[in-house]
C-alpha cells in the first residue's frame, strides 16, 4: 500500500501517491510554474465524479502558489513531479469551505482528486531550455500513458477470463452432479 503523507500537519490535504514519476522527473518551480494536469474530482461521502478531463481527455492548466486553485492544490501539485499520478484528499478548509461550489459541491464537502501531473512549463514569454528536449519528454509522458492504458486493458481482459474460467468450471460441477442422479432409480 502506498504511503499517505499529510501535507498541511492537520490532516486537512493527503496525498498518496498512485504512480511514481521518475527520478529525473521535473517539478513545478519558480522557472517552470504553469502545470498541465488531468484529473478527477470526486465527492468523499459518496464518491459521485464532480468534474474530470478524462471525458474529453482535456488538460487543465494553472500557475501553481497563486491562488488560482483550492488551497489543496497549490500545496499537492507544488509536490509532484511530472508522470507522477497522486490521490489527494481535501478537507472543507483546504477546498471550497462552508459555501461549496453549487450545484457540483455542498457545502463543507470533503474531496478526493485523482490528479496526474502531465507538465511543468515556464510563464508565456520566458525560454525554455530546450524545445527539443521539452518535445521529447513530452513524447516520453505519452508513450508512458499509452503503456499504462494498455497494461490496464490487458489485466481488465484477464479479470473477465478468469471469471468466465470460473463460470465453466462452476457449470461443469453443475452439470456432473445432474448427470450422477440419473440412472440410479432404474
Amino acid at each position: 500500500m502506498a504511503e499517505t503523507i499529510d501535507l498541511t500537519g492537520d490532516g486537512g490535504v493527503l496525498k498518496t501517491v498512485v504512480r511514481k514519476a521518475k527520478d529525473d522527473a521535473l517539478s513545478p518551480s519558480d522557472s517552470l510554474p504553469l502545470v498541465d494536469v488531468h484529473y478527477e474530482g470526486t465527492l468523499a461521502e459518496n464518491g459521485e465524479v464532480f468534474d474530470t478531463t478524462h471525458e474529453d481527455n482535456s488538460i487543465f492548466t494553472f500557475e501553481v502558489g497563486q491562488g488560482a486553485v483550492i488551497k489543496a492544490w497549490d500545496l499537492a501539485l507544488a509536490t509532484m513531479k511530472v508522470g507522477e499520478i497522486a490521490k489527494i484528499t481535501c478537507r472543507p478548509e483546504y477546498a471550497y469551505g462552508s459555501a461549496g461550489s453549487p450545484p457540483e459541491i455542498p457545502a463543507n464537502a470533503t474531496l478526493i482528486f485523482e490528479v496526474e501531473l502531465v507538465a511543468c512549463k515556464p510563464r508565456k514569454g520566458s525560454s525554455l531550455g530546450s524545445v527539443s528536449e521539452e518535445k521529447a519528454r513530452l513524447e516520453e509522458l505519452k508513450k508512458q500513458r499509452e503503456l499504462a492504458a494498455a497494461t490496464k486493458e490487458e489485466e481488465k481482459k484477464k479479470r473477465e477470463e478468469a471469471k468466465a474460467a470460473a463460470a465453466a468450471r462452476v457449470q461443469a460441477k453443475l452439470d456432473a452432479k445432474k448427470g450422477k442422479g440419473k440412472g440410479k432409480g432404474k
